[in-house]
């Protein structure tokens, strides 16, 4: 199977993995050449054609999948996560992730049949979400179908901690982890502390194999937008997840059926968006979309997305409701009738997100629960 790749220049490649049955199309899985052989920036969704096209990718840098030395995930998803065990296998290489995101394996893994969906009815419940919405889940669970467990239940364990602000064991390369949570609770951006090989007057110039291998048998090549961004910031940022140039990220409720303490994953989100803005980068290359420059100009979008949220959040609670009532009220990209059964449940936990940042920030509080346990009702203070 062909691979759509992009050379970026200076050993940076990015391998356009095919996410089955989902709008986003695909994960746009990095490589980058070190001195010790390449590394790979996530790697995509477990399935037959994402694997046979990250193969066909790796191959058309210049390397062997034998060639692998290591996998760095920006996060657990099933699409940037998936086939890391496939890579392992074949390669002998290691995965390193964020603890956070680690934890959030771990428990995966060990999820007990049934326990997810468990987890899930009553979180609905307590969000006030209506019984001809929970009728299906329920039915599953009492039919048995609990194979209906959270994506990602044979994803690999790490071998490795991606510490935040470590400059990473990369011979010939620095690039530095910075911990960027809100989409996840341990996602991390790549900051690839070198200059930018389009600020050099020789922008061709590669390193290793793979530089001049993009022509490669069974390659198209996607056209590159966002240009070199020469002569502004510094570096280039693998940003996962956290900056995407045209989406704004899911932020919900980290999954922990055992959390102890109220997170606050918005807040988290627009704390690290702060964060990479200080960073200058050059050019951003996100695991979605097209790579592209002006990191500071999309996180004030951004920001400014989130805080015209939060107000029109605070104006619809001047009366009592629900998380599920809120979240009917939100302005979604397509009417409440139109977005299927399973997303309702995803911005149900995006609605919660939002309400827990108003209730940190002591704008919202939540009313005291009905004797006969009622669901959560909120309301602006």
């Amino acid at each position: 199977m062909g691979a759509q790749l992009i050379d970026h220049k200076g050993g940076v490649w990015s391998i356009a993995v095919p996410i089955p049955d989902n709008p986003l199309g695909h994960t746009l899985v990095h490589l980058l050449e070190t001195d010790r052989g390449p590394v790979l920036i996530d790697t995509g969704w477990d399935d037959p054609d994402s694997w046979d096209t990250l193969v066909a990718g790796v191959t058309a840098c210049g390397f062997a999948l034998t060639d692998l030395h290591g996998v760095l995930i920006t996060h657990h998803h099933p699409d940037h996560h998936g086939l890391s065990a496939k890579v392992r296998e074949a390669s002998g290489a290691w995965i390193a992730m964020h603890a956070a995101d680690a934890a959030v394996v771990h428990r995966t893994r060990a999820a007990v049949p049934g326990q997810w969906l468990d987890h899930l009815i009553a979180k609905l419940v307590a969000a006030g979400a209506p019984d001809e919405h929970l009728a299906r889940l329920r039915d599953a669970r009492a039919k048995g179908r609990s194979g209906r467990r959270p994506p990602g239940r044979q994803a690999a364990l790490p071998d490795r901690d991606i510490a935040p602000g470590e400059l990473l064991d990369l011979p010939g390369r620095r690039l530095r982890a910075v911990w960027t949570p809100g989409h996840t609770p341990g996602h991390v951006c790549l900051h690839l502390e070198e200059e930018h090989p389009g600020a050099r007057a020789d922008t061709g110039a590669g390193t290793g194999a793979g530089a001049g291998a993009a022509a490669g048998a069974g390659t198209s090549r996607i056209p590159r937008q966002g240009g070199h961004g020469q002569g502004r910031g510094y570096g280039r940022l693998f940003s996962g997840d956290h900056l995407l140039p045209g989406i704004t990220p899911h932020i919900g409720l980290y999954e922990d059926p055992d959390e102890a303490t109220s997170t606050d994953p918005l807040g988290d989100y627009l704390d690290s968006l702060e964060r990479v803005a200080r960073l200058a980068p050059a050019e951003v290359l996100p695991a979605h979309q097209h790579a592209f420059t002006d990191a500071g100009g999309r996180v004030r979008e951004l920001i400014a997305h989130h805080e015209e949220r939060l107000s029109g959040l605070r104006a619809l609670l001047r009366e009592p409701l629900t998380p599920w009532e809120i979240a009917v009220r939100m302005e979604w990209n397509r009417p409440w009738e139109q977005i299927p059964y399973g997303s309702r449940n995803i911005a149900v936990s995006e609605a919660e997100a939002h309400l827990r940042r108003l209730v940190k920030l002591g704008q919202v509080e939540q009313m005291e629960r009905a004797v006969d346990g009622g669901p959560a009702r909120y309301q602006a203070v």
